[in-house]
């Protein structure tokens, strides 16, 4: 992918971004589901990642509570449940979703999806199909082989089919990002920073997170050659344990943004200021 040569079309995507929980019955129109899966192959990213871009029908399966009459396609996003490896599937999967968007079509992460019902519809369990199933997702903490980090579902808006929750979430939370100011560490202001970090920065605090905590924080050295992209010590969420995921999307729009400049960088997923956890050191 180029984003310098296609700026214009990555922007929008960003800017436009938001989670999508009901869905008109109609599967994605032909040409665009050829040019996403087109996408899903040839994606090239910045760092070795294992994992997998998984296209399913869910044949009306209701495959997360609060997702009550899924469209047609969906895509799965699997890899090894280690956090390392989530903080990459935030990464590349974010970059597909971003994609999706540009092509007009709407989507949602949803870690927590209900395996029975995936299972039925996309089987991947493998070996492990006749474990135990958690009530959602995959589990808590690291469980044997690739699993389905998370799914999102692949369509067309519904507005009259949103809950009255889904539509206070959609206009109080889906587009309301706190202040760069609010996300930067140290006392640096967002004036002091030079312009391509700052443009780049603006996109990242665009990013999805569960419940749109925002839970990411920014970190620029004093000669501006380093940036990194870390989850705020001592976060926890009382619904989403796999918050590298999140922290992982972040980077993904950071990284965009400064393709979007041609602003090389190095890119190194590094274990986080918390034990166990994921950051992203982008040496410009």
């Amino acid at each position: 992918m180029n984003a310098l040569e296609n700026k214009a079309f990555w922007e929008a995507a960003i800017r436009s971004r938001h989670s999508c929980r009901s869905y008109q019955q109609l599967p994605v129109e032909e040409e665009a589901m050829r040019k996403l899966e087109e996408f899903a192959v040839c994606l090239d990213l910045p760092f070795d990642w294992q994992g997998e871009f998984r296209f399913f029908q869910t044949a009306g399966r209701q495959i997360a509570n609060n997702l009550k009459a899924p469209p047609p396609c969906a895509v799965a996003f699997l890899a090894e449940t280690d956090p390392l490896s989530i903080a990459k599937t935030g990464f590349a999967g974010e970059l597909l979703l971003l994609y999706a968007t540009g092509l007009g079509i709407n989507s949602c992460w949803f870690g927590h999806y209900l395996l029975p019902e995936l299972e039925r519809c996309m089987p991947h369990l493998g070996e492990h199909s006749g474990e135990p199933m958690p009530a959602f997702g995959f589990g808590k903490g690291e469980v044997p082989g690739r699993r389905a980090i998370c799914i999102s579902p692949l369509g067309y808006w519904e507005e009259r089919g949103l809950r009255l929750i889904d539509r206070l979430s959609s206009g109080l939370m889906s587009f309301k990002r706190k202040p760069l100011s609010e996300l930067l560490v140290g006392l640096k202001s967002p004036e002091e920073l030079p312009p391509g970090i700052l443009y780049a920065l603006e996109l990242a605090a665009k990013a999805p997170s569960a419940a749109n905590t925002q839970h990411w924080r920014f970190d620029v050295s004093g000669d501006h050659k380093t940036v990194t992209i870390a989850c705020l010590p001592g976060f926890r969420h009382f619904r989403w344990e796999h918050f590298d995921m999140d922290i992982g999307i972040c980077a993904s729009h950071f990284w965009l943004g400064l393709q979007m400049q041609g602003v090389p960088c190095r890119l190194e997923p590094l274990p986080g200021p918390e034990a166990g956890h994921i950051s992203w050191k982008f040496t410009l």
